[in-house]
């Protein structure tokens, strides 16, 4: 089992956990950590997104974050960052090498293989802007399927 904290609408463990999947089906507020891999081709930002695996229990097959996860009780957002990119990816980087971006929420309702998933969370954003080369990161296929480079304007104006 996966405990997780419950948060204020900072984002401020409020000293109770909960088990994730409780969170999940009750929308219980909680935190994430989200790794954006960005790069700079021609004078255009692409951004690296994962194709989530298709026994993922929300968005299965759909393209997301480059990287991302539950910030387990009692874990700071930066060190959940920092496993993520190394347990998703393969990626190893030191705590500066991540900046900072803010937080934003996610609250949204909606029914994945027969059951309800709620999700109500505080994402802390962090930007890695190093070179990757995509044929070379070790990919958790747990969690992902594949990795592709998105022009992040095209990418921007077709979520409009």
């Amino acid at each position: 089992m996966e405990y997780i904290d419950i948060v204020d609408e900072h984002g401020i463990p409020t000293g109770e956990t909960i088990e994730r999947s409780i969170a999940h089906s009750k929308g219980i507020r909680h935190r994430t950590a989200h790794i954006w891999i960005v790069r700079k081709i021609n004078n255009r930002y692409q951004v690296l997104m994962q194709k989530r695996a298709m026994n993922k229990e929300s968005f299965p097959g759909m393209f997301d974050t480059s990287s991302a996860g539950h910030i387990q009780a009692g874990d700071e957002p930066l060190e959940s960052a920092l496993r993520e990119l190394h347990e998703e990816l393969g990626i190893q980087v030191q705590p500066q090498e991540l900046e900072f971006a803010g937080n934003f929420r996610i609250a949204y309702e909606k029914e994945f293989h027969g059951k309800m998933f709620r999700d109500n969370e505080v994402a802390f954003v962090y930007i890695y802007s190093q070179p990757v080369d995509e044929t070379k990161l070790i990919l958790q296929k747990e969690e992902l399927e594949t990795v592709e480079w998105f022009d992040l304007e095209e990418t921007y104006a077709s979520c409009k």
